[in-house]
């Protein structure tokens, strides 16, 4: 089975954003849940928001909610937007993009979440600096799981998904299929309980050889191993 110490060195790092670097879930579920209930619909709650939520509003809200979604999506942004910047990273996630920075590789988010919501939580957290590009939902023509985000991610790098290594790190269905559309490699990001979402098949998991780890720590440990720079 491959592992994170079977890869070689990327020339660049995508990352989602949402659960992957931030710990957003418990935001998500009562903004979720609230725009349920403002539509007389059963609240998810956690363990449902974990599984389900992985498409962008424009995609997902018109199955949930039909001709009623830009409504729904309203509701949803008015609540999310009122609690949003009480965001903050996961466990060794600040550390891994600082260590990163100190390289030669670039980094650049990537994530489902709309763009203008995206940026304002990269600047609350003061990384915005760190990326070279930060693409949320609207920005490209379609959303993950379209490689259209990481296209325009990587206008102006030199970067080619098809000759140059780029790891594309997320933790949902929508990331892997978004790697694998763009050519890029896809690590998935286990659950902080140390499990894969249920979003992502084994079946998938085996056939692409996908490697998962459950510890920021991890990559860093890897990339030091890869680089000249030291841990400080």
């Amino acid at each position: 089975m491959n592992s994170l110490k079977s890869l070689s060195k990327p020339k660049a790092i995508i990352y989602d954003w949402d659960n992957t670097l931030v710990d957003s879930w418990p935001l998500i579920q009562r903004s979720i849940d609230k725009t349920m209930i403002a539509f007389d619909k059963e609240p998810w709650g956690l363990e449902k928001v974990k599984n389900s939520v992985h498409q962008s509003m424009r995609e997902s809200f018109p199955q949930i909610f039909g001709d009623k979604w830009q409504e729904a999506g309203e509701i949803y942004k008015k609540s999310y937007h009122e609690i949003h910047l009480d965001i903050d990273f996961l466990p060794n996630a600040y550390d891994l993009i600082r260590t990163v920075a100190k390289t030669d590789i670039l980094q650049f988010v990537i994530s489902n979440k709309v763009g203008s919501t995206l940026r304002q939580e990269c600047k609350a957290l003061r990384v915005s600096d760190l990326f070279f590009a930060i693409i949320g939902a609207h920005d490209a023509y379609n959303d993950k799981p379209s490689k259209d985000p990481v296209d325009l991610a990587l206008m102006g790098s030199d970067l080619d998904p098809n000759k140059d290594e780029i790891w594309f790190i997320g933790d949902t269905i929508a990331d892997v299929h978004c790697a694998l559309n763009s050519g890029c490699r896809p690590i998935i990001f286990k659950t902080q309980d140390g499990s894969i979402s249920k979003s992502i098949s084994p079946q998938l998991i085996k056939e692409k050889s996908i490697i998962s780890y459950d510890d920021h720590l991890e990559i860093k440990e890897i990339l030091l191993s890869l680089t000249d720079i030291e841990s400080k």
